[in-house]
């Protein structure tokens, strides 16, 4: 029989292609950290990680599919990897949701992104649903090989993983970990490397009435350390509130202020009341701004809060709804505004932008049809000024209107094509849609079509 000689690189093309895990390549891309948290394989181009259950459905509890992303965006090559794949922690098991939550960062530093992901669905130790995390180690041929996330919370459905969040809280140059899980965000500080996780873990309570479940991670009070913002919900006799909760970074971290998100109502079976959120610099002053939509405010009208930043944490506080003056349309209920939010310098100008989606929206007749509003950053924050509305009736956006279709129900700023503008990615029933950014903001001629996937797959 002739053999045939076959490179590293060939051999990872092959495993690749097939989508099985490729073999781990620990040569370093470059002696520093990777330049993208989600350069898999370190090339100099972001990749696309996405929710999946494999090219033949064979991860029943789930994997990440990866797209490897390429000059032009992404490319034909992809890699799917879950808890069958060698090297990866546990087993795979019908509902571990593996792979559901998703955070990017070069934990090791050896300039391959890597990815933290959850397997909210996880049974322990005959504990259902207690979770797990796992960090996705990057390589020259992508991801290969996990290490897990000890648990904090041993109990069943604490749901470990229900959300992440990754930066440096303490300021030592090393990327850090926030895991909500049991209810609470705890904060894994220190070392995660292969070998394991070494440091500090703090858990993030306020006296057991505060019902975590989401976290948003960033700088806003301008120094070096990474912030944290923990949303969730606020318990009392019979009732429910949301409310944000500042965490400022450190060599401790310390409770800051908090933002009331929606007012106190009756106990209900409504769950993550707050949203979520992103931060980013509005206004150009340096410090972080922290934008968060609440799309059950008001039966469902929803509200956008904007909580800007400061040196001693933030500060002002400006709401946002459909009937704020500038912004499109009015205020009904079920339009969900702030269900989709999105930040990103649109325009090139230096100020960081905002999307935020109304997927209820009723348009022309057709209920949950959905449009996207944009806002854009100025020297004194967010404006309304020059806001744009786009929807499926907007001309150049490619569908048509149709009711159920929900388009921006989940939103993405991200500059695919390097010309230092953010194009603004919008889900859809219909079809995903590609918007490129320009000097005067959103434009739809060039509007594209992308594939439904590609959004879940950008990784903020």
């Amino acid at each position: 029989m002739r053999r045939t000689r076959i490179t590293t690189a060939a051999l990872a093309a092959t495993l690749l292609a097939t989508g099985l895990a490729p073999l781990a390549l620990t040569t370093p891309a470059t002696a520093a950290p990777a330049k993208y948290a989600d350069d898999f394989n370190g090339d100099g181009h972001r990749d696309y990680a996405e929710f999946s259950y494999g090219a033949r459905h064979e991860h029943r509890g789930g994997a990440v599919k990866v797209t490897f992303g390429t000059a032009n965006g992404p490319g034909t090559r992809v890699q799917y990897i879950g808890q069958n794949s060698p090297g990866v922690p546990d087993s795979d098991e019908v509902d571990d949701n593996f792979g559901n939550v998703r955070a990017a960062a070069d934990f090791n530093a050896d300039g391959y992104g890597d990815l933290a992901v959850s397997a909210t669905g996880e049974s322990v130790a005959g504990r259902m649903s207690q979770g797990s995390v796992t960090i996705l180690w990057g390589s020259r041929a992508g991801l290969s090989g996990g290490t897990s996330i000890p648990a904090r919370s041993h109990t069943s459905w604490a749901r470990m993983g229900t959300d992440l969040a990754v930066g440096d809280f303490n300021g030592d140059g090393k990327k850090d970990l926030a895991v909500v899980a049991g209810s609470k965000a705890w904060v894994y500080r220190g070392t995660i490397s292969r070998a394991g996780v070494a440091g500090s873990v703090t858990a993030l309570d306020r006296n057991g009435q505060f019902e975590v479940s989401s976290l948003i991670a960033g700088n806003v009070t301008g120094d070096n350390k990474t912030d944290l913002v923990v949303i969730g919900d606020v318990l009392g006799a019979g009732t429910i509130a949301s409310d944000a909760w500042f965490i400022k970074g450190g060599t401790s971290l310390v409770p800051g202020r908090t933002l009331r998100l929606e007012g106190v109502h009756s106990l209900g079976g409504q769950v993550e009341r707050g949203g979520d959120g992103v931060i980013a610099d509005f206004n150009k002053d340096g410090k972080g701004d922290i934008a968060i939509g609440t799309p059950l405010f008001s039966s469902y009208r929803g509200m956008v809060s904007i909580w800007y930043g400061a040196a001693a944490g933030p500060a002002r506080v400006t709401r946002l709804t459909q009937n704020t003056p500038g912004i499109a349309d009015s205020t009904e209920p079920d339009d969900s505004f702030g269900a989709g939010i999105a930040a990103g310098d649109i325009d090139g100008d230096g100020y960081r932008d905002l999307a935020i989606g109304a997927y209820g929206e009723k348009i022309g007749g057709q209920p949950y049809a959905g449009g996207v509003h944009v806002l854009y950053g100025r020297a004194g924050g967010l404006t309304t000024t020059g806001a744009q509305w786009l929807a499926r009736s907007t001309a150049g956006i490619p569908g048509n209107l149709t009711a159920g279709d929900m388009f921006g129900a989940k939103l993405r700023l991200r500059d695919g094509n390097r010309d230092g503008k953010a194009d603004l990615y919008v889900s859809g029933g219909v079809s995903s849609v590609r918007l490129l950014g320009s000097a005067t903001g959103i434009r739809t001629a060039g509007a594209t079509s992308v594939p439904d996937g590609l959004i879940d797959g950008l990784l903020p």
